[in-house]
């Protein structure tokens, strides 16, 4: 197939160009390579005969068109948005021109080409969202696909409406249109904002690790190689219309976590001490969510996936691609907002 990913020198997105591209697809890579994209991440198959790059902005409407035109693509693989919850505090704005109106603006295009093309059957429209749509679980349960939405952030609120309008367009326009929740990735290439990295690198430079509140937020963590695995199987075997969720099968709570990864540095990079004594207990983000637990029933019994990685040896994989790529990490830390406190709420 020839894939339009979107988003596609991002974490996920470009780990789902990797292995597209590994497995004999074709690639049209959209990105607007903002600050969290890197070409880097995507230079392993830069000259594969299959990949082609183009920079673009889906807040563009204008420029889309033209792209579909030009590359004729049999499927979109949407992963574009801005997805830092603690920006999405100090900064709505922005998460609601990307994920919102960029998203209308990808399906405008996307339906324009696929009736132009004589609506082709096979033509599928892919929206990769988040488990944060269906806001904050107690200590038991479980996410399913038909969980009610209930988003706590501004970033979980502009992925729910993306949703919605893909599910729209799959109703009222006939657009062939999949979708998929995911729960928290980790792993190579993870923009150094995030939870896993931040861990890492702190704990690298014997800086204090921020853990918020008193760490007890449960998380269930996908390794992105399994999660570019899911997609590329929903793509291919998923039941137009419907919807899947997509989970480690991983929980663990936010202390657990940096305690794991504090663990694996004290083997691969041991320091003077121990590396757990810099946890550090901050304040905490306002309206964070609990607990968000997956349940993957739909997935695997239907299309025969699962997680292949548990946590334990992602986590492994992941310190160790940290320890050995200090060129690629070293590269983005003066980039806007690395290495800083967000989400406070006082800017918004």
């Amino acid at each position: 197939m020839k894939l339009l990913v979107t988003g596609g020198a991002g974490f996920i997105g470009s780990a789902v160009v990797r292995l597209a591209i590994a497995r004999g697809h074709e690639v049209v890579n959209l990105d607007a390579l903002t600050y969290a994209a890197c070409l880097d991440n995507v230079a392993s198959v830069a000259d594969a005969p299959g990949y082609a790059f183009v920079e673009a902005d889906l807040r563009d409407a204008d420029a889309l068109g033209p792209i579909f035109a030009a590359h004729r693509p049999d499927a979109v693989l949407h992963l574009a948005a801005e997805s830092h919850v603690d920006r999405s505090i100090d900064g709505p704005g922005a998460f609601v021109e990307t994920n919102v109106t960029g998203t209308y603006n990808l399906l405008q295009a996307a339906r324009a080409y696929w009736e132009a093309e004589g609506r082709p059957e096979g033509f599928r429209f892919h929206h990769v969202s988040t488990d944060e749509v269906f806001g904050s679980l107690g200590p038991t349960g479980f996410f399913t696909e038909e969980s009610p939405y209930a988003p706590n952030s501004p970033y979980s609120a502009s992925k729910a409406a993306s949703d919605h309008l893909v599910r729209a367009w799959g109703e009222t326009y006939g657009l062939p249109v999949l979708l998929t929740n995911c729960s928290n990735n980790y792993g190579p290439f993870h923009f150094p904002e995030k939870l896993v990295p931040v861990v890492i690198l702190r704990a690298l430079a014997g800086e204090p690790i921020p853990v918020y509140g008193e760490g007890a937020n449960v998380r269930d963590w996908l390794y992105v190689e399994d999660h570019a695995d899911a997609l590329l199987t929903v793509l291919a075997k998923g039941e137009v219309g419907r919807s899947y969720n997509v989970g480690g099968e991983n929980e663990a709570t936010n202390l657990d976590l940096v305690r794991r990864i504090c663990a694996i540095l004290d083997r691969l990079r041991p320091a003077d001490g121990p590396h757990a004594d810099l946890i550090t207990f901050v304040a905490d983000r306002p309206g964070h969510d609990l607990r968000y637990a997956i349940d993957p029933s739909r997935i695997r019994e239907e299309l025969g996936w699962r997680p292949s990685v548990t946590l334990d040896e992602g986590l492994e994989r992941t310190v160790a691609w940290y320890l050995d790529n200090e060129p690629w990490w070293r590269a983005l830390q003066d980039r806007q907002g690395v290495g800083q406190r967000l989400g406070t709420g006082k800017s918004a």
